[in-house]
């Protein structure tokens, strides 16, 4: 899947990634006292688990447990915070993430704002091929860079359809 980064769609900008990482929300069942602080945007309990994967669609990391609220940027400083969870942090590579992490060494964020589109579905919006193109040098580096994350996406599809 390495040959996936060198293709003229993501190599150069892309040569030095090793993976992308998100959050996803699993159903949980807790006990009724603790219901409030698992129930999400979901509308029921769920445990939010942080992972990492390779190109290969191989899970590399995975620290689960945390409750629904909690936001995926708490649980990745928490993760940088705390040695012993053994949290992948690139020296000389780095991971795409997406916008609810922050953009700091090892892993890259796309740009963010409201007139700058990232995910894919954005770029399908549009009468005309013009209106569907990407506009500039950061709409057309997020279209590349969420095609690349979309890797976890996948991944975590395959794994909650076993």
């Amino acid at each position: 899947m390495m040959k996936y980064l060198h293709n003229s769609r993501h190599y150069p900008m892309f040569k030095d990634c090793i993976g992308a990482i998100d959050g996803t929300h699993v159903k949980a069942s807790v006990q009724e006292h603790e219901q409030a602080k698992y129930i999400g945007r979901k509308g029921y309990a769920t445990r939010n688990i942080m992972a990492a994967c390779d190109f290969n669609m191989c899970f590399t990391f995975a620290w689960a447990g945390w409750e629904g609220t909690a936001h995926d940027t708490r649980i990745f400083l928490e993760a940088l915070r705390k040695p012993e969870v053994k949290f992948p942090r690139p020296t000389d590579k780095y991971y795409v993430v997406d916008v609810g992490y922050p953009n700091t060494r090892g892993y890259l964020a796309p740009y963010n704002g409201n007139d700058v589109r990232y995910h894919i579905p954005d770029f399908r919006r549009g009468q005309t091929a013009a209106q569907r193109a990407p506009k500039g040098l950061k709409e057309t580096f997020n279209y590349y860079h969420s095609s690349l994350r979309n890797v976890i996406e996948r991944t975590f599809g395959v794994w909650k359809a076993r």
